[in-house]
């Protein structure tokens, strides 16, 4: 997400633009964006829901976030990885998620790529968390790529993981904490240590 500016809301605490007056995401934005998240499951959860948001709007993901904890066993990954053909098909019928084949596909696929990883000895957070940059301020607001999320999505990719961009993973380190890409003014923003 962009956060060039900040916005006002009733409230006037100072946000970033992309935090509407919608309660749902100025919850969001108030209690989880840019937060650092450090547990393996809340990882991958983030990480599926990131890839499901690939060409749509975080809001459609956001508010559609308890409908795909139901849709995929609360982000479980022996769960999700033991889901065949029948499961795909049931999901394509689901209103209540983005019904998409290969995001569906893929989600139950990075389920199985988790899983590999885990087996292989490796934990999901150290594995992440070894792409985010030295200093959570990045440089400049308003990118959409970076380095480390062109090295991270060579890693998921390498790994097995689909719908994992370099777009769509340097949103995850936005989401996850990895960067603080909050607006200068806003609230949230972590600032740059002095001296």
């Amino acid at each position: 997400m962009k956060a060039k500016t900040a916005t006002h809301v009733d409230d006037g605490k100072v946000r970033c633009s992309w935090c509407t007056r919608d309660p749902l995401y100025i919850r969001y934005h108030d209690r989880e964006w840019g937060v650092p998240l450090k547990d393996p499951r809340a990882l991958f959860e983030l990480l599926c829901l990131e890839g499901a948001q690939a060409g749509l709007s975080w809001w459609t993901i956001l508010s559609k976030r308890d409908n795909y904890r139901r849709a995929f066993h609360g982000f479980e990954p022996a769960r999700m990885a033991a889901m065949g053909g029948r499961d795909v098909n049931r999901l394509l019928g689901d209103a209540g998620i983005v019904r998409h084949r290969q995001k569906i596909e893929a989600a139950i696929g990075n389920a199985r790529a988790y899983l590999a990883l885990e087996a292989a000895g490796e934990n999901f957070s150290r594995f992440l968390w070894a792409f985010a940059p030295a200093e959570r301020v990045p440089p400049k607001t308003g990118r959409t790529t970076a380095p480390e999320s062109e090295a991270m999505s060579r890693a998921l990719k390498k790994a097995g993981f689909r719908f994992v961009g370099a777009t769509t993973c340097y949103a995850f380190m936005q989401a996850a904490g990895m960067v603080d890409d909050h607006a200068e003014d806003c609230f949230r923003r972590t600032r740059r240590r002095t001296g």
